[in-house]
Formats: C-alpha cells, structure tokens, sequence
C-alpha cells in the first residue's frame, strides 16, 4: 500500500471535520457521563470510544444502507430532547442528589452514550465516504476524530465541575442540539447544518455560541448576601 501526500492532506482534513462535527456530540457525552460517579466518568467515555470505533468499521461496510437509517436520527434527536427537558423542569434537588454506583447504571449509561454516538456519526461517515472511497483513510481519520471527541468530552466534564451554573446553559444548548438532529432526519430542503452558505448553519452555530457564552457569564451577586456580610464586618 503506498501512502501519498494526498492520502495524508485528506486524513488530516478528515480529523478537523470529525472534530468540527463532534463539538455538540463532545456536550452532550459529558453532560451523560457526568451522572456517573467521578469513578466511573473516564471507563464509561473508554467503552464508548471503542463503540465507536467498532461503529465506523461496521458502518463503513454497511455505507450504502446508511442513507436509510433516518430512525436512528429520530431516535437520537427524540431522546436529546427528552432529557433536555426533562434536566430543565428537575428541580435542582433532584437533579444533583447521590449518583448511582450501580452496575445496571453504569452499562446504561454506556448504552446510551453508544447510541447517541451513532446518531451523531451518521453525516461524518457519509462526508467521509463523499471524499474518497479509499477505506483505510476514512477509518483512520474517523478513528483520530473520535478519540478527539473522548477527550473533548472529558474537557467538558470539567467546565461543568468548575462552572456548575454552566449545568443549564448546557441543557438547553442540548435541546437546540435534539431539534437540530431530527431536522437533519426530515431531509427538509434547504436545511443544511454542514454548509456556510445556508442560513441554518449559522442559526445553528449562532445559537450553540450564544448558549456559551451566557453559561460563562459571571453571577449576579445577591444583595441580601452582601449586606449580610457587611453587617458582619460592622458588628466585628
């Protein structure tokens, strides 16, 4: 097998659109490994990289029955937004009570994870195989794109441990996410996610942006607090 510049110029290519592609998929992977126990985060994202990887391989095989496959944009987009807003109306002590350790959560969570990845990796498989028919090539910078994926997902992890207010910016950037995935489902004319030149690539985008920097935006200080504490101070 030789290996051209070419070959090199796509893989890498390949990676960026995998990357790019993933952002949303990285958000909503660690809002779902975030119900784990921290323990359990990093197996839980490992198994669901290896899913993905054996996914690419099968599907890659299957390419030509992917097209059909528009339940699986429903499913995924359906269940998005289900626990988009069903994290919204929680109340907050629900939402943040103890977190299961148990075995039949864990293999849940893993289970959903491997099934909101294949949703998401429908439209990368497809572009993929759209640039060259060469399979190795694809695999690979499938392969490289998803491992990005896994530690974006754990970077995301993180913010939400250091910036818990962040928690529901990113439940409702989920729910534009679920709506976006059913939409890509639908195939409605002149709805493209993927393509600058159309406007529900910059909606999209625009509102994912928005959500971000709102969830980073700095507390308001309660009032009440700060006289509490000026009072304190005066007393002593």
């Amino acid at each position: 097998m030789i290996i051209t510049s070419q070959d090199l110029v796509i893989i890498l290519f390949l990676i960026f659109l995998e990357g790019i592609l993933s952002i949303d998929n990285a958000l909503v992977l660690a809002l779902l490994a975030r119900e784990l126990p921290p323990k359990q985060r990093k197996k839980a994202l490992t198994y669901g990289l290896v899913g993905a990887v054996l996914f690419r391989l099968l599907a890659l095989s299957l390419v030509t029955y992917l097209v059909r496959w528009n339940w699986v944009k429903f499913v995924g987009g359906g269940y998005l937004v289900y626990i988009a807003v069903k994290s919204l109306l929680v109340g907050e002590s629900k939402k943040h009570g103890p977190k299961s350790s148990s075995s039949s959560h864990f293999w849940k969570t893993v289970l959903i994870i491997e099934l909101t990845d294949i949703a998401f990796a429908l439209d990368s498989i497809m572009a993929a195989v759209a640039m060259t028919p060469k399979f190795w090539i694809i695999f690979t910078g499938g392969v490289l794109g998803v491992i990005m994926m896994r530690f974006a997902a754990s970077a995301f992890i993180k913010i939400l441990e250091k910036f818990p207010s962040f928690e529901k910016t990113a439940y409702l950037l989920v729910l534009i996410i679920g709506i976006k995935v059913i939409l890509e489902g639908l195939h409605l004319p002149g709805i493209d996610f993927h393509a600058p030149e159309a406007p529900s690539f910059w909606i999209f985008w625009g509102l994912m942006a928005a959500g971000f920097l709102y969830g980073f935006k700095p507390a308001k200080k309660d009032p009440s607090k700060s006289r509490d504490l000026k009072k304190l101070d005066d007393h002593h």
